[in-house]
């Protein structure tokens, strides 16, 4: 692999990542994961079109997609910086974000203590403390 196509498979590796955390994000707020119809139509209305299979290559990480119109269009529906979405600059994730984390890892966290209790069985009181305890470090990662 050269050098340009390194960076840009890092490009569109960091752009699906940061898509996923905001897709997270506007789930935990929501309750719901915006679909790409959703999107689109929000895109739609500013003139921009959102293929279904270009928002499978960005939020995969498949494809560098550098189209700036779809980028701050989709800035605009996550309410972030472009500059966030693609790694332009040393933007950190907006504070609103880093909030909605917390409550994505918790409520991550608490389904996977729910689901190892159930798939487990009885769990000894030492065993759940060990599970928790790894999931709050993970957590805290």
């Amino acid at each position: 692999m050269s050098k340009t196509q390194e960076q840009n498979q890092a490009a569109a590796d960091l752009l699906a990542k940061r898509l996923r955390l905001l897709l997270d994000v506007k789930t935990a707020e929501s309750g719901t994961e915006p679909s790409h119809s959703v999107i689109a139509a929000f895109l739609k209305e500013r003139g921009v079109n959102l293929s279904r299979s270009r928002w499978t290559y960005m939020v995969n990480g498949h494809r560098k997609v550098d189209d700036p119109l779809v980028v701050e269009g989709l800035a605009e529906f996550f309410d972030v910086d472009v500059a966030f979405l693609t790694g332009d600059s040393d933007v950190s994730a907006p504070a609103k974000v880093n909030a909605q984390l917390d409550l994505v890892r918790a409520m991550r966290a608490a389904r996977v203590k729910s689901y190892a209790t159930r798939t487990l069985g009885d769990l000894s009181p030492k065993t759940l403390e060990a599970i928790t305890k790894f999931l709050d470090e993970e957590i805290t990662e």
